[in-house]
């Protein structure tokens, strides 16, 4: 894996234009749009690679919309192609780190090693097989770095979906909570106490009867920023537990959803991938 790689990660920061393209898009709140134009091909240090899996037979999701420009079966594509291709476009703005187009495959892709940073969305549901547990295990061991997204609780099914597949993973390694003082936390942006926060997705927005937007939490959950470290104490999955990063990357581009949510997201996910990148 490429940690080590000289990424040029000085900012160049244009900060608060990335959240909002002033497009109106799906959601609660959506009226018709125009698909986006995918973004062009081309090899770049760093691509968003969205991992392909197979769900759990009991709780396998139909064909149907996986964003506002994409369809498809499976847990693994939601907020798909939108929420790569917002999230690309603003580490292409607000850092110099070198943005191929996004992509997807399967752990057991050869090429999954040549990628150094991967995002797993909805892994309460995930059903991985020995292989592609055997191959997960041996990308995080090498210097890989993956990024879990939008699994819920208060029900403890999905938290122990993931927590079992980890085990298999990485055996005796535990899920901590991220301190603040880690650096991953400060890497690039500063992750303060009241960033701790509940991001929502685009379903847990209502119009308030002044016209404003509310975000309403689901009830009995609590946003959880976690990780599990390798044996040299340095982080490998990054966990977002009880909050929708994903979707304030797919909403980026919409005035309803609220700019310091998506702005708080992408302060994550660029901090996730320079740690990655560099540690």
């Amino acid at each position: 894996m490429r940690r080590g790689l000289a990424l040029g990660v000085l900012l160049a920061i244009a900060a608060a234009g990335l959240a909002q393209r002033g497009r109106f898009g799906g959601g609660r709140f959506a009226q018709n749009d125009d698909n986006e134009a995918p973004l062009p091909r081309r090899e770049a240090e760093f691509h968003f690679l969205r991992v392909e899996y197979t769900d759990l037979p009991e709780f396998h999701r139909r064909f149907g919309y996986s964003s506002r420009d994409g369809m498809g079966s499976g847990w693994w594509l939601v907020d798909w192609p939108n929420a790569d291709n917002h999230f690309t476009t603003g580490v292409e703005r607000l850092t110099r780190i070198d943005t191929g187009d996004p992509r997807h495959l399967r752990l057991t892709d050869p090429h999954l090693f040549d990628y150094p940073w991967i995002y797993a969305t909805q892994t309460g549901w995930w059903d991985l097989s020995d292989a592609e547990v055997a191959c997960l295990r041996e990308y995080l061991l090498r210097g890989g770095y993956l990024v879990v997204d939008d699994f819920w609780g208060p029900d403890p099914t999905q938290w122990e979906v993931f927590r079992r597949t980890m085990e298999r993973v990485l055996p005796g390694r535990p899920i901590t909570d991220v301190a603040l003082s880690d650096s991953v936390m400060h890497v690039l942006y500063s992750i303060e106490q009241k960033d701790l926060t509940f991001i929502p997705g685009s379903r847990h927005l209502r119009r308030g009867y002044d016209g404003s937007v509310q975000v309403v939490q689901p009830p009995g959950t609590e946003p959880a920023w976690r990780q599990i470290s390798d044996d040299h104490d340095h982080m490998v999955v990054a966990i977002n537990y009880n909050t929708d990063i994903g979707d304030a990357w797919e909403f980026a581009d919409v005035p309803y959803y609220p700019e310091k949510m998506t702005a708080l997201a992408y302060r994550y996910g660029i901090n996730y991938i320079v740690y990655s990148m560099t540690h």
